[in-house]
Parts: structure tokens; C-alpha cells; sequence
């Protein structure tokens, strides 16, 4: 028997190996996969040319998923650190990846997403659309909008955000009803700009049976975007947003008939209180069909901490219907994300999923807590560590705790003035270090503190202490301006005859050689002169 889609093979009773895989995964018989695939209410999405794809479920009855934004832009085009944040988010239990590259060679990553990495790849082919053909946005064709979805298909992603509910009505009603933050979807707002600009109806949902056709030959599942989602709280649940969810509701069944995935993607930001009902809504609109969110943040006035508003939002979202919560990081807002931000976001986004699994009864969700609770009980760090979801976070607090200890007690011990003092030194630059991140290399560099007087004869007061841990600290994360500052303290404190001594023990030890310094800081390591 033959199948063009996952859905389907669900209709006709053909039992795939992704489905086999994602029931083993969620613990579910796979006839009720299959029945709740043929329904539209759980998707697979899995393009036939992902070859290395470890194939998940997203919807109702299974494990809420999360998503992670990734890509190259103007402002960073290094392939290699958007690698290392794919490879990290993987590592991290992140089933998709979304890849919103706006700049640079595009296609030359997301054919390497695709060849290599096991994770959900999903894409945005109107950023794309505006890199590829190097034109002004109004000069772009439908043609051209429409071979940019062909393209994406072809390279294997297996979900394509399309922003088809906008149209030249919604947008009349949107123009219509003042809007505090206006459009913030830049998928959205592009498509809005260049409809403006021509005159015509949005090429994604005028020619929307067209792209149908397209996802259904390469099993893309269709990921219907929000371009009314609000920007702001002030913005949630108003007449666009809604509206164009009507609209997504339709292009949900039509989708469905040509036996086409598909997922709803859901607001941005929203108060607590509107949250329940939104999920109630789209489920009602869309007949169950999985809801994508990215949050929603439920206050507007953390930047720096909005990975934790949109756990929480994420949280009551996936509890009442969302199956997929995109991740935010602490940069969402003011810059793009670093490697600790990506960490950071994904964290909290699976804190949510989880949370919201144990609240819904998903099988085997508590079982995780379960143990953690035993591991408690038991006073077993080991398995306290292995059940937690940051294991490495978790023993580096343990582990700058229990040095914390070994030093207070050699403190509390009856020992000659200098032994005391030497013991207070290095209290702090153990603190100092454990505060950022525990390694054996930096355990190491500690051990060789303790066995050198001459490191302990440096450090002659207090500040002067606190001036060198500093120094170390700076120099280890590359803040040379803050070492440079740290330095000038050190040196008016530093007593005459200790002048010389910083430099010969830092040099000395190598420790910018141990902690994989930069140039920069191991150039300024070697000018010290006191």
C-alpha cells in the first residue's frame, strides 16, 4: 500500500515507521496514534527528505514539545555558533528547531539542519524569500513567493510556518481597528508591507490549494502563522487576532482534505486570564488541531527575564490545549540570544512542558518527579543530580556549597594566624569561581593555589584579594576593560615588595593556557607589571 502523508497512512490503516517510533516514545498504543492522526489532532511532521529525522508527535494525548529559533541574521553570520546552539539545543531535548536565517547563504544551512540533525526542522519561507532574490520587497512576484515554499519543501524541512490568514480582508479589519504594537510578526508584517505596496491579495492564501499541493508530494506539515498575534497585552484577544483565527480554522479543513499536517500557531502576549480561553477558542475553531505558541508572555515589563513570563504563559497554555511551546530566551526583545541564552530559554520552556504534562495526566510524566522525590528522601545527590533538569547547574551549586564548607571548617580549626588568613584568600577566589561555573580545570588552578605560599604571599589584604580574584575571573570570561579596572586597584593597594609577584605566578601557573583564554586576555596577562 502507498501513502503520500503520515495522516494519510493513519486514514488507511498503514501503520509508518515514524508512527511506530513516536508510540514507543509516548507510551501509547499506536492504533490510537493512528486514530488521532487521521483526525488531524496529533501530526508527525516528517518531509521525506529529512533522512536522519528522529521522528515526534505534537498534539493531543502525547508530551508537550518544544521548539527552538535559531539562524543567521545581519547582525551574526557565523554558521559555527548557530551550529554549536543546534547542537546544544539537541542535547538538550529540544524536539524542533526552527531555522530563521535572514542573511547569508541560507540554503547552505538548512541543507546542513536537514543532512545531519535529528531534531524537527522547521523554516519561515517569507524571511527567506527577501535574502534569496535580492530585490526590493515590493518587486518580489507571487511566483517567486510561492517557489520559495517549493524550494524549502525540496530541502526537507518537515514544518513550514506560511502566514496565510492574513489576508485582504483581515487587513482591512486590522488597518481598521487601532492597534497599540500594530503587527510584531515580522513573517507577518512582510507579507502585510508588500500587499500594501502591490495592491494584490496575499500569494499564500490566494494560491493556498497550490502550496496544499506542494506540502502533500513532500509530507510538510503546515504550520499556519499568526501574523494578527498580539505584541503586547494590551493587544490580546482583539478583533484581528480572533479573526484571523477564524480564517486559520478554515485553512485548517481545507488543508485536511488533501490529507495535508497541519498545526495552528498562537499568540504572543496575554494576560493570565485570557490564556484559558484562547486555548478553548482555537480548539473549538481549528477542531482540535495542535496549537503552536510562542509563550505567550503574560506580562509585558521583564526584558532580560522574559523566558520566565513566557514559562509561565507556556505552562497554563499547554495545560488547557497547547502542544508546542516555542522557547524565549532572556535576549527576547533586546538582542539575539547567545549559547547561555538558547540554555537558559530552553530550560525554562521545558520546565513549563513538564509542568503542564503532570497537570494534563500525560502517562509516565510524574514518574520523573517521582524519583527525584525518592532521591530526596534518600539524601542521594548523585541520582538528585541525574533526575535534574539542569544536571550540570544543579552539581555546580552542590559542589561551590561544599567547598564553601571545607573552607569554613579548616577556618573553625585552631591554626597558626597564617594558615587562617591564607585559608580566607582562598575562600574567596573559590567562591568568586564557583559563582560563574565549576570545571576541573579551574579545580586544578585551585589545587595549585593551595599548594604555593607564594600565591598566598600576594595576597596581603582584603581588597588587594578581591582586586586579584576579579582579575582571574575577568581574564577567564574575556572582560579585559573589567580586568584592566580590577588591575589599577591592585596596584594601589599592592604593597612596593610585592610589586612583580601577580605576573610571576599567573605566568607561572598558565593558567590563560588551562582556561582557554582569549588572545586578547593573554596578551594583557603578560603586559601586567606589578
Amino acid at each position: 500500500m502507498s501513502y503520500t502523508t503520515q495522516m494519510d497512512a493513519a486514514r488507511q490503516g498503514i501503520v509508518t515507521e515514524e508512527m511506530k517510533v513516536v508510540a514507543e516514545k509516548e507510551n501509547i498504543d499506536v492504533k490510537e496514534l493512528m486514530s488521532l492522526m487521521a483526525k488531524g489532532q496529533v501530526i508527525i511532521p516528517a518531509n521525506k527528505n529529512h533522512k536522519c529525522l528522529s521522528p515526534n508527535g505534537i498534539g493531543s494525548k502525547l508530551r508537550t514539545k518544544i521548539n527552538v529559533n535559531l539562524g543567521t541574521s545581519r547582525d551574526c553570520v557565523d554558521l559555527n555558533m548557530e551550529l554549536e546552539k543546534v547542537n546544544n539545543a539537541v542535547a538538550m531535548g529540544a524536539e524542533a528547531i526552527m531555522d530563521l536565517s535572514s542573511f547569508g547563504d541560507t540554503q547552505k544551512f538548512r541543507r546542513k539542519l536537514t543532512s545531519e540533525c535529528p531534531a524537527i526542522i522547521g523554516t519561515v519561507p517569507i524571511y527567506d524569500a527577501v535574502v534569496y532574490y535580492h530585490k526590493a520587497l515590493k518587486d518580489i512576484t507571487t511566483q517567486e513567493w510561492l517557489d520559495i515554499v517549493e524550494m524549502h519543501a525540496k530541502d526537507g524541512v518537515d514544518f513550514m510556518t506560511i502566514h496565510c490568514g492574513i489576508n485582504k480582508a483581515t487587513a482591512k479589519r486590522f488597518k481598521d481597528a487601532k492597534r497599540l504594537t500594530n503587527i510584531v510578526s515580522r513573517g507577518g508584517s512582510i507579507i502585510f508591507a508588500w500587499m500594501e505596496m502591490t495592491g494584490n491579495e496575499n500569494p499564500f492564501y490566494e494560491h493556498y490549494d497550490w502550496i496544499l499541493d506542494i506540502c502533500r508530494k513532500y509530507d510538510v506539515t503546515m504550520s499556519l502563522g499568526d501574523a494578527c498575534r498580539p505584541g503586547c497585552i494590551a493587544d490580546a484577544s482583539d478583533i484581528s487576532q480572533i479573526e484571523e483565527l477564524v480564517t486559520l480554522g478554515e485553512l485548517t479543513k481545507r488543508a485536511w482534505e488533501k490529507d495535508v499536517q497541519v498545526m495552528v500557531e498562537g499568540p504572543g502576549h496575554m494576560p493570565l486570564n485570557q490564556i484559558k480561553a484562547n486555548m478553548e477558542v482555537q480548539q473549538a475553531m481549528c477542531k482540535g488541531a495542535p496549537f503552536y505558541v510562542l509563550g505567550p508572555l503574560v506580562t509585558d515589563i521583564a526584558p532580560g527575564y522574559d523566558h520566565i513570563t513566557a514559562a509561565i504563559g507556556g505552562a497554563i497554555a499547554a495545560t488547557y490545549g497547547a502542544s508546542f511551546l516555542c522557547y524565549v530566551t532572556p535576549a527576547e526583545h533586546l538582542r539575539l540570544p547567545d549559547v547561555n541564552d538558547v540554555k537558559e530559554g530552553i530550560i525554562a520552556s521545558k520546565i513549563a512542558a513538564h509542568a503542564a504534562d503532570i497537570a494534563k495526566g500525560v502517562p509516565g510524566a510524574r514518574d520523573w518527579d517521582d524519583n527525584m522525590g525518592q532521591a530526596r528522601k534518600e539524601l542521594d545527590w548523585e541520582k538528585t543530580f541525574e533526575y535534574s533538569i539542569d544536571p550540570e547547574k544543579a552539581r555546580n551549586y552542590r559542589k561551590a556549597y561544599e567547598s564553601y564548607l571545607l573552607a569554613k571548617d579548616a577556618l573553625e580549626l585552631n591554626r597558626e594566624e597564617y594558615v587562617n588568613e591564607l585559608s580566607k584568600d582562598l575562600l574567596w577566589v573559590k567562591l568568586h569561581i564557583d559563582s560563574f561555573c565549576y570545571s576541573a580545570e579551574l579545580e586544578d588552578y585551585y589545587s595549585c593555589y593551595l599548594a604555593t605560599d607564594e600565591f598566598s604571599r600576594a595576597f596581603v589584604n582584603s581588597e588587594f584579594r578581591l582586586a586579584v580574584a576579579n582579575i582571574i575571573i575577568s581574564l577567564h570570561h574575556g572582560r579585559t576593560d573589567e580586568a584592566k579596572r580590577s588591575l589599577a586597584i591592585a596596584k594601589e593597594i599592592c604593597e612596593p615588595h610585592y610589586r612583580g609577584k601577580l605576573h610571576s605566578i599567573l605566568a607561572k601557573h598558565k593558567y590563560y593556557e588551562s582556561l582557554n583564554a582569549t588572545p586578547e586576555s593573554i596578551t594583557f596577562v603578560k603586559s601586567i607589571q606589578i
